[in-house]
Parts: C-alpha cells; structure tokens; sequence
C-alpha cells in the first residue's frame, strides 16, 4: 500500500510559479506511475501530468503543456509539479495519484492510491 501526501499549494498571482510535492510512503514507491490531478468547484476531476516508473517517459494535458513539468525522485519518494505562468484558469485542489499500470494513465479510474490534495489559488 502506498501512502501519499501533497505539499506545496497557496495563492499566487498568474503569471507566478508553483512546485507542488507528493511524498510517498512503502518501498515500492519507485513501481508505480505518478499522476497529477486537479478538481476545480464544480467540475469533475481532470489529469494534469502523469509520470512513468523511471522518469524517462512524461504526458502532459493539453491545458498545461509547456508551462508545468512533472519529475520524481525516487530515492526519496517524491513526485513533483512544477507549475510555471499560472493561468486564471488552473486553480483547482491538486491531487497526485499512484498507478500500477504500465504505462501513463490519463483517467482516474487506473490509480490506485489518491492523496488529500492541495489547494491553489491564482489571483489575476
């Protein structure tokens, strides 16, 4: 079983940045796809960035290609979100998610473990 806890939300004005950190638990940390996700009031949950085992293979949603980059460090079992030009468009609670597929899973219903979330806010 894999434990996760996100860190790293706030208030920011658009145009700022943002990391975002999911730290997990369990040994088999470095075996699971990561995921980002985010949920804004009233809309259904959307992938953000998924990440596979290694690092070596990324994805990115449309909405955020070019300004976030998702990474991990697996010796300390952490994923990261590095959100860059924040958009009035991107606040949400932001969720990582851990994954025993294969390859990069765009929908939720593939990870397995979820987070608590974390809070952003962009200010325009």
């Amino acid at each position: 079983q894999v434990q996760l806890v996100e860190s790293g939300g706030g208030l920011v004005q658009a145009g700022d940045s943002l990391r975002l950190s999911c730290a997990g638990s369990g040994r088999a940390f470095s075996r699971y796809v990561m995921g980002w996700f985010r949920q804004a009031p009233g809309k259904e949950r959307d992938f953000v960035s998924g990440i596979n085992w290694s690092g070596g293979s990324t994805s990115y949603a449309d909405s955020v290609k070019g300004r976030f980059t998702i990474s991990r460090d697996n010796a300390k079992n952490t994923v990261y979100l590095q959100m860059n030009s924040l958009k009035p468009g991107d606040p949400a609670v932001y969720y990582c998610a851990a994954s025993a597929t294969v390859s990069i899973a765009e929908h939720g219903r593939h990870y397995d473990y979820w987070g608590q979330g974390t809070q952003v806010t962009v200010s325009s």
